[in-house]
Formats: C-alpha cells, structure tokens, sequence
C-alpha cells in the first residue's frame, strides 16, 4: 500500500509545478537568460527592493549563493544594486525595468494556473484552498508583511 503524502509534499509539489510552468513562459516569452535560481531568487524581491540577505533567507541558500546569483542578474540587466534609503551602509538589490517587462508574464501565466486549478477543484474547493493557505501564512511566513 502506498503511504499517504504529507499535507507540505502536496503543497510543494503544487508549487513546483506551477513555479516550472512560470519559468517555462518566461522562456517562451525570450526571456531565457535566467536560471531557475536566479528565479527563484527574483521571487523574493520586494517592490522598493532587498537586502542580499534577506534576499538569501527567503531562496534558503548561503549568502554568497545569492551574491552570485545576484551579481549574474546584475550583468544581465535585470536588478541593480542601490543604497538602502534606511541605512545608508546597506544597500538593496532592485528589480530594473527589464526585470518589470517580465512581470506581465509571469502574472498571465499565474492567472492560467489559477484558472485551471479551479476548473478542476470547482469555484468552492479553489475558494476553500485559498482560504486555508492564507490562514496557514500567519504561522509559515516569517516574511508575510513584506509580501502583500
């Protein structure tokens, strides 16, 4: 008998593929100079921008990881490193307008996702899921405030 799969291998497998799907489009889209890590690294960047460690908590990767990674995105146009307005020792890494024209993408491609997710669980399940992991952020999310 095969064993039942934990509630959080449900969700990351959910969230892969829906993460593969985004960077497939973005691919298609010609934007096919990012990696999945450099990705996945984007993804945690908020509106104003983010420390690089910061940046490295949320990818769950060591700091000089995403130094890298940050620093072949930075070569490829897509962030720009700025002092931080609050301390103006640190300074944030920022998305630039090239990594803004990438957006639209990911967002149709998340819309898609969505839409076929709830085609198949049915309006109320797709609402009740929702419902749950939004509830499940107050207790997962250490960053919850920086994402809205």
């Amino acid at each position: 008998m095969e064993r039942e799969l934990p509630t959080s291998l449900l969700m990351f497998i959910a969230s892969r593929a829906a993460a593969d799907r985004v960077f497939s489009a973005m691919h298609e889209a010609g934007f096919t100079d990012v990696t999945i890590a450099q990705a996945r690294l984007l993804m945690g960047l908020d509106t104003e921008g983010t420390r690089l460690g910061t940046l490295a908590d949320r990818a769950q990767i060591a700091k000089q990881t995403a130094t890298a990674l940050v620093d072949r995105l930075e070569r490829a146009g897509y962030v720009e490193r700025v002092p931080d307005p609050s301390d103006g020792r640190a300074r944030l890494v920022r998305m630039t307008p090239r990594a803004k024209a990438a957006l639209p993408i990911a967002r149709a491609e998340e819309a898609r996702i969505e839409a076929e997710w709830e085609a198949h669980l049915g309006p109320k399940r797709m609402g009740q899921l929702r419902e749950a992991l939004t509830a499940l952020r107050e207790i997962t999310d250490p960053y919850q405030s920086a994402h809205p």
